[in-house]
């Protein structure tokens, strides 16, 4: 019999809706913590910039058991995407289980000696401890603001200028009549970048560090879920944990691989003009895969083309009365400055003690699937695999993790085989493919496939692959399919 836990789940965007339904199916007693007012992460209104859509087609971007309406255009806008979590908290009862405007501020090992941890957590004026027996952290990769200053900011400011976050971008009017500079190169930034060019920029100048390769919606006309994510295609990247066979065919497939990215590459360069924008990547597109690797934003190469956004590469330098100094020496002018620069990782609120076992000292995170650290006990993360199916990824890491937390995985790790496995990765990422450390390593992409894999394998699924051969080999993932891998895998209850 599986003992019946309190199980804290922190945060209600995506993977946070994605533990609570799991724990709870399961019987467990869950209470969700979420510090803002509403569920959604980072589609919550009040944190998404004008014109945001998804990265992922829409049918890559659902729960296993509740896909988009049939109505929602092929990558949703940010509002289309927070009524369908909204949704899928409705379908599960889940507002129940969430205190939201709740934060929590510390966590400590329980002091009775039981196991699970003491949190602290405020809510307006209260402040209290609670005791779980296990947290699950969902509050992903996008939780802290990463707010970057510099020289001659204050004063800048005083004058009249504005320093926005990308996530504090939310009232385009500002742009208008003014010059606009972005700093960054993800998608954030140009999605952006072209909104300000929407809203009446007198000039927009987008300054990043390097060119990175872009995928655009529409690849040769084609819809890049049916080229890009599939197992194919997976395939043909430095995968870990390769067995001697494997190589030897990767080996001898090597040129044939090495001929097909060239020919993306070709195309890319073609269709996004990237020679003539001075926007070609120095880094071959295979080797540079992962998390990083932003969706062209619709209107991009138009504006482009126009000189309506001028790219520079590059970083701010300092703000002085002429306008924004740049790292090239360059000085342009500039009333509002958007700092589209990502998010710090991290657990504030856990004990620097176990942030220095979670952590390496260079900033690489010590977590067997994506998952748990055996140095951690009684608890885990959703949602720090991030991927190219961010939703599916959290459904799928919360059926592994609570299995994990109740002993019911098939395949139940030790601390050393954990360990062990952590080390391999780590070696991996550090030796066979540098861009598997984006996000402190925290990135199943592009290897999807291979990480559910994995995952169902640890969960005893009897199904783990689509009856059809040739859609597991050449389609994209399918959210119902995995749903019915799932349901395959032993059932049990707490009680």
């Amino acid at each position: 019999m599986v003992t019946r836990k309190k199980v804290a789940v922190i945060g209600g965007g995506v993977s946070g809706l994605a533990a609570a339904r799991v724990f709870d199916e399961k019987g467990h007693r869950v209470c969700g913590f979420e510090r803002s007012h509403d569920f959604g992460g980072v589609w919550e209104l009040s944190r998404s910039y004008p014109d945001v859509q998804t990265q992922s087609p829409k049918d890559l971007y659902c729960y296993t058991d509740h896909p988009m309406p049939d109505d929602y255009p092929e990558w949703p806008k940010g509002p289309q995407v927070h009524a369908y979590l909204h949704s899928y908290a409705e379908k599960h009862r889940l507002a129940r289980l969430f205190r939201l405007n709740t934060s929590v501020k510390t966590m400590e090992r329980r002091a009775d000696g039981a196991p699970g941890w003491t949190l602290t957590l405020e809510a307006g004026d209260m402040t209290w401890t609670e005791d779980f027996d296990f947290v699950s952290i969902c509050t992903g990769q996008f939780s802290e603001k990463n707010i970057i200053t510099h020289p001659g900011q204050d004063a800048f400011i005083e004058r009249g200028g504005k320093v926005l976050h990308s996530s504090e971008y939310t009232d385009p009017s500002i742009c208008a009549g003014k010059d606009v500079v972005v700093l960054g190169g993800s998608k954030s930034a140009t999605d952006i970048a072209v909104n300000a060019v929407k809203n009446g920029a007198k000039s927009v100048k987008l300054v990043y560090l390097e060119n990175v390769w872009r995928v655009p919606y529409f690849v040769g006309g084609i819809n890049f879920k049916r080229l890009l994510y599939m197992r194919a295609q997976e395939q043909q990247f430095n995968q870990w944990g390769k067995n001697p066979l494997q190589r030897m065919i990767a080996a001898a497939l090597k040129p044939l691989v090495w001929a097909n990215f060239r020919g993306l590459e070709t195309l890319l360069k073609t269709q996004l003009k990237l020679k003539k924008h001075g926007m070609v990547p120095k880094t071959p597109i295979e080797k540079e895969v992962s998390c990083s690797v932003p969706i062209v934003t619709p209107g991009l190469i138009e504006c482009l083309d126009k000189g309506q956004i001028t790219p520079v590469i590059g970083t701010f330098d300092s703000y002085t009365d002429a306008g924004l100094k740049l790292s090239t020496g360059e000085v342009v002018p500039c009333d509002v400055a958007i700092l589209a620069v990502g998010w710090k990782l991290g657990v504030p609120y856990l004990p620097q003690a176990y942030q220095d076992k979670l952590i390496e000292s260079d900033g690489q995170y010590r977590v067997y699937r994506l998952a748990v650290n055996p140095d951690l006990p009684d608890m885990g993360f959703v949602g720090f695999n991030s991927s190219f199916c961010t939703v599916l990824s959290a459904e799928m890491i919360a059926n592994w993790l609570v299995r994990y937390a109740d002993g019911q995985l098939k395949n139940q790790p030790t601390a050393a085989e954990m360990n062990a496995n952590i080390d391999m990765m780590l070696n991996w990422k550090r030796t066979e493919r540098p861009a598997a450390q984006i996000y402190g390593g925290l990135c199943s992409a592009p290897f999807h496939f291979k990480h559910f894999d994995e995952l169902l394998s640890d969960m005893g699924a009897s199904k783990r692959k689509r009856t059809n051969p040739l859609a597991e080999q050449f389609s994209y993932p399918n959210a119902a399919a995995y749903g019915s891998f799932l349901a395959s895998t032993p059932q049990y209850q707490a009680g």
